[in-house]
């Protein structure tokens, strides 16, 4: 069973499951403001490279239609002749203006800008007024969350050479269908492999501090009816010593130009300890994560969060107040590190460049 987490309501706002109240609530969010979709982005309530860049595609429309965001562009008939031209200028300019700010809601995954620019691409393409440029950005957006589906599909597939009975996976994080718009990446593979009755057996990272592992992560296998055990991520190195891990797959949020990956911290430390422990070690992600542009990960810009998710998670204290905290985000793995990558064209091995 595949979670569903984004939706368009009928009122053509976007509507999103609240990932920060799992595994606990079901809860969902109507979005049709810029504020609102910036605190969900940073605040994790939609979170996962891919999902946050489909999820900003959505929310920019929803909040272009919102009252006031269209506004009183000379759409009408009364003010059509002479007015078209001024109107689609300012519309464009809000256009611009609401995916910039979207797209510096977190800065580290790629998708989240590459989806904000191709949005804005489309717009300025469109031909008409406000309301025909609007009306194909729905359309763009809607491509972006099908688009994201078949990639995890086809990721899924090539997966599937990674994958022999009865395996036993230790994944970081949470790369199923909450972090993308279908399956997922590195958790698809799985999922894909268990339908086929491969039966994997899942190692489920905790993840700290936010535990999207063993909240999100176990909250998907276990609906899905798939063998998993959640585990503390500094034991992940004595079920290695112990040989009862056969292959390390994780995400990424950014894959730089020479191979390098960012990814949820903690992914560095699973990389070394594979490398040490002779298992192999892949990050599975779309193309849309992988930047050219972005030479090394020594050039990826890492986000920082509050203190308290760690000294205080979920508003419980476990650290003396005012204890300082060291709160990356993401950490960078070296290419050297990485077997391999999955993208939806296949596998990649080193050397990355060729």
């Amino acid at each position: 069973m595949h979670v569903e987490h984004l939706r368009w309501s009928v009122s053509g706002t976007l509507r999103i499951l609240d990932q920060t109240r799992l595994p606990g609530e079901e809860r969902w969010l109507e979005i049709n403001r810029l504020d609102a979709l910036v605190e969900a982005i940073r605040s994790l309530r939609v979170r996962g490279a891919p999902a946050i860049g489909i999820a900003a595609a959505m929310g920019l429309v929803a909040i272009l239609r919102s009252r006031g965001a269209v506004g009183d562009t000379g759409e009408g008939p009364e003010r059509a002749a002479g007015a078209g031209a001024s109107a689609r200028e300012r519309f464009l300019s809000r256009v611009d203006e609401t995916a910039a700010v979207l797209a510096d809601a977190r800065p580290t995954a790629v998708n989240l800008r590459w989806a904000m620019d191709r949005m804005r691409r489309r717009a300025h393409r469109a031909q008409g007024g406000p309301e025909a440029v609007l009306t194909s950005l729905r359309g763009e957006a809607q491509a972006i969350w099908d688009e994201d589906r078949a990639t995890c599909n086809a990721i899924g597939e090539h997966g599937q050479a990674l994958m022999r009975p009865g395996i036993r996976v230790l994944t970081h994080c949470n790369t199923g269908a909450l972090a993308t718009g279908g399956i997922g990446t590195a958790l698809g593979i799985v999922h894909l492999a268990a339908e086929r009755g491969l039966g994997p057996h899942v190692w489920v990272g905790e993840t700290r501090p936010l535990w999207q592992g063993a909240r999100l992560t176990a909250w998907e296998l276990g609906r899905a009816g798939i063998s998993h055990a959640v585990l503390p991520d500094s034991a992940a190195a004595t079920l290695m010593a112990e040989r009862k891990v056969d292959i390390v797959l994780v995400g990424a949020d950014r894959i730089a130009r020479n191979g390098d990956v960012a990814n949820k911290v903690g992914t560095y430390a699973l990389a070394v300890l594979a490398r040490h422990h002779e298992v192999p070690f892949y990050s599975v992600a779309p193309t849309t994560s992988f930047d050219p542009a972005c030479p090394t990960g020594a050039e990826i810009r890492i986000e920082y969060r509050d203190a308290a998710e760690v000294t205080a998670p979920f508003g419980v204290p476990v650290a003396p107040a005012g204890s300082p905290a060291f709160n990356p985000a993401f950490d960078v793995t070296p290419a050297a590190l990485v077997t391999g990558y999955v993208t939806e064209r296949g596998m990649v091995h080193p050397p990355f460049e060729e």
